[in-house]
């Protein structure tokens, strides 16, 4: 594992058990195997780290609402799936995105910020498909929820989440949440 990596995984995993104010650059350091001051010649701040952890999960997340079918139906279903799946894998990363997104500062929160937009623009875009007669708002509330489902998974119980069922299930739930339904 090349060091930026060691210290990217450290970093997701002290901020997940100790949050990002609680965790200072000489303790990541030891704990990545390196001593504080040399964490410097990797990255420049703890903010650097944390939009680091944020933009490679985005960078995952994001290159996925171009897939691949040629149908938006079938776009957005293996969307759920590819975002399911990413958020079982990286559990304590989603969680730590959802309470420490408020710690990230400029530039990488206008950064991250027209990124997480990009993405859920690209959502909105394939739940607009699937719902052709909704209008705006309604797409924007379908999309939330969504994703609001899939991310709610970080703070499930660990025993529940760790189910080998839980992807399954999810997305099933989700998929049933985007479905058209016939109003008769």
């Amino acid at each position: 594992m090349d060091r930026d990596r060691k210290i990217l995984s450290t970093a997701a995993a002290m901020f997940y058990d100790k949050g990002f104010h609680g965790v200072g650059m000489d303790e990541l350091g030891v704990a990545a195997g390196m001593s504080g001051p040399s964490l410097y010649r990797h990255f420049g701040s703890k903010n650097e780290i944390l939009a680091a952890l944020f933009n490679e999960a985005m960078d995952q997340l994001y290159a996925a609402t171009f897939a691949a079918p040629e149908d938006a139906s079938s776009a957005l279903d293996q969307l759920v799936r590819h975002h399911v799946a990413f958020t079982v894998g990286n559990r304590h990363l989603v969680n730590v995105y959802q309470r420490e997104d408020r710690s990230l500062v400029d530039p990488w929160r206008r950064h991250f910020d027209r990124r997480r937009r990009q993405y859920v623009e690209r959502w909105d875009a394939l739940v607009a498909a699937r719902f052709p007669d909704a209008d705006r708002a309604e797409v924007s509330v379908r999309t939330q929820a969504a994703l609001g489902l899939i991310f709610s998974i970080a703070y499930w119980p660990a025993k529940v989440a760790a189910d080998p069922r839980v992807s399954t299930v999810l997305v099933e739930q989700v998929l049933e949440a985007l479905r058209p339904h016939d109003p008769t």
